[in-house]
């Protein structure tokens, strides 16, 4: 049984095979009878773990599990304490309220990798970092957040996943992660 931490490149799908201008994770990853727990989208970056172990895969991915995901989020505008509350209480989406979220201003992570391409600036229109934790998975969910409290995201990063991060990890790269939460969670 098999679980691997990959840094995922902006332009990478969530998926072997590759889509028209999207990448697909065979150009990074060689590994036979690993699949992805979790999804991220082509234009998100970060933590993507795969398993060859279908209960993991399942334990990483359902959110009825409610494993914590940390996001690092690159927004235009300077958050404020209301937009910063409604993240924390619940952000109302078409699709219903989302769950309360950890939301707290961070500065710009440090050892950033450059983002290819590079995000869009506006002169006149500061960024921010915001470090966003979710217990739910909705499709783009917190470019969906940000935009709904008036701060469109830029960039988007995943750093963990539960227990998991990606500490030195370097963007295009994988490693064999520590499984033991899987395992000690069985008991």
């Amino acid at each position: 049984m098999r679980l691997i931490r990959f840094n995922k490149p902006y332009g990478v799908l969530s998926q072997f095979t590759p889509e028209g201008r999207w990448q697909g994770l065979k150009d990074h990853i060689t590994l036979p009878g690993v699949h992805v727990a979790g999804r991220l989208d082509a234009d998100s970056e970060g933590l993507l773990l795969l398993t060859d172990h279908g209960p993991w895969q399942a334990r990483i991915a359902d959110p009825q599990h409610k494993m914590p995901k940390t996001y690092w989020v690159q927004v235009e505008g300077v958050p404020t304490e209301a937009a910063l509350h409604t993240l924390r209480q619940g952000v109302q989406l078409k699709d219903g309220l989302t769950r309360p979220a950890q939301a707290r201003p961070i500065d710009e992570p440090q050892g950033l990798w450059p983002r290819t391409p590079p995000i869009r600036y506006r002169a006149n229109i500061p960024t921010s970092w915001l470090e966003i934790v979710l217990r739910e998975g909705r499709n783009r969910q917190v470019r969906r957040m940000t935009a709904a409290v008036g701060l469109p995201t830029l960039r988007l990063i995943r750093a963990a996943i539960g227990p998991w991060n990606l500490e030195d990890l370097p963007q295009g790269q994988w490693q064999d992660a520590d499984a033991s939460a899987l395992i000690q969670d069985r008991k």
